[in-house]
């Protein structure tokens, strides 16, 4: 993730928790499924009487998952005896990490911290290791340990040691499936923009030491695909992350785009050649000459950022396309394009042009409600040159990553129903 929590407009401070559970598990792969955080199925923030557990189909997997302020929180069960750790998933870095004690300057979490010595399959790394030469930032400590310092883009830092452990998700017949040596980060001292929520981050770019790089050496390939539910749906909504060939995106409706990144590249860029509203098309670039991979795909980043250049033309175009009047006395939204709305707009509705792939955005994918009987265009201009497509857009679309064959791909769907 690029700007992991780093969208700053006063509408995207807000709102929900998500959660997922593993659905199919085999030798081709495996589903999880993401749960509203109020949701009644297998929601840990769900308040009931009791809580009731029904079965997802024969010898699948399952795990809990859980997002806030547009973000998206994938459970892993770290170390024996296990214990559940919750990380935004983020398709914009490699790390998978999770604070750890001891930890010394770290931002307050709600759960207990993973505790690697009560693990008895927690193994450190040595600094001399392949796994600790491919990661950026790594140095050697007293102990010959690989000690790593791992920074995002909002300035959050991750410092600690790397090291091997075990990964258990639950199945529907009862029995546990087990995932060993799996690298990850074991955060001893955290900061930046987390909530007490967040337990640490699952990375799942295109570097070694990702999760679906990891993962493709125990499924047979690098691919996995999502299906996020929309930021203000129903809470009962689910979505699915799903690993290896149970993540295949296929059938009618399916475009793909090419991959732009190279093997072994952490963040996945595709070329986006502009935006239509309504029968308008607005270009990404309004004199120059398109650059292959100007767009980076991440699940970490709730708002889309485009060139302001653009963002402008864009706006422009809507405006001229609404028959509301745009919110211009409300000092809380700032210069973003609102609406007062009980319900979500009608229209107009976006197509996103990839290169070689159509992506359809109606309005519950472009517009977010800050506040009651307001919306509020979900993308945002900036002058950084770090354009960004963002998870608000990649609601409702089952979007395939296939780092083999280096595609992308999409598909309308109705992701509470996955």
């Amino acid at each position: 993730m690029a700007n992991i929590l780093c969208f700053h407009l006063y509408f995207f401070v807000l709102y929900t928790f998500l959660c997922q559970t593993p659905m199919g598990a085999d030798n081709s792969g495996f589903t999880i499924q993401l749960i509203r955080h109020n949701s009644p199925n297998y929601s840990p923030f769900y308040k009931s009487d009791e809580l009731h557990m029904h079965r997802l189909g024969s010898n699948g997997v399952f795990t809990r998952v859980t997002s806030n302020n547009g973000d998206y929180l994938m459970k892993l069960t770290l170390g024996t005896p296990p214990v559940d750790v919750y990380g935004l998933v983020d398709t914009g870095s490699d790390l998978v990490w999770a604070q750890c004690t001891p930890c010394q300057g770290c931002y307050r979490q709600k759960s207990p911290m993973f505790e690697p010595l009560r693990s008895n399959t927690y193994t450190p790394i040595p600094c001399d290791s392949e796994e600790c030469n491919s990661l950026f930032g790594h140095s050697c400590s007293p102990q010959k340990l690989c000690a790593y310092s791992y920074a995002y883009a909002d300035s959050s830092v991750t410092k600690g040691v790397l090291a091997r452990e075990t990964v258990t998700f639950s199945s529907t017949d009862g029995e546990p499936v087990v995932v060993g040596d799996i690298v990850f980060g074991c955060g001893h001292s955290n900061s930046g923009t987390f909530n007490e929520n967040d337990m640490g981050i699952i990375g799942l770019g295109g570097g070694p030491l990702s999760l679906v790089s990891q993962f493709g050496n125990l499924y047979g390939s690098k691919r996995f695909s999502q299906c996020l539910v929309p930021f203000h749906a129903d809470p009962h909504t689910l979505g699915t992350i799903s690993f290896g060939d149970a993540s295949d995106v296929s059938g009618e409706g399916v475009a793909a785009t090419p991959l732009v990144s190279e093997e072994g590249q952490t963040p996945y860029l595709v070329t986006l050649e502009g935006i239509s509203v309504g029968d308008t098309f607005v270009s990404f670039n309004s004199s120059e000459m398109l650059s292959k991979g100007n767009i980076m795909i991440d699940s970490g980043t709730p708002a889309t950022y485009l060139p302001q250049e653009f963002y402008d033309r864009l706006v422009k175009e809507l405006k001229v396309q609404s028959n509301m009047l745009p919110i211009d006395d409300d000092p809380d939204l700032g210069t973003q394009l609102c609406y007062r709305s009980e319900t979500n707009l009608e229209g107009p509705i976006l197509i996103a042009h990839f290169e070689g792939a159509d992506v359809q955005l109606m309005p519950i994918q472009t517009f977010i409600p800050p506040k009651d009987g307001v919306f509020c265009f979900a993308m945002a201009g900036t002058t950084d040159g770090e354009y960004i497509f963002g998870n608000f857009a990649q609601s409702n679309v089952l979007i395939g990553f296939d780092l083999d064959r280096k595609t992308v791909s999409f598909k309308a769907t109705d992701c509470s129903n996955q």
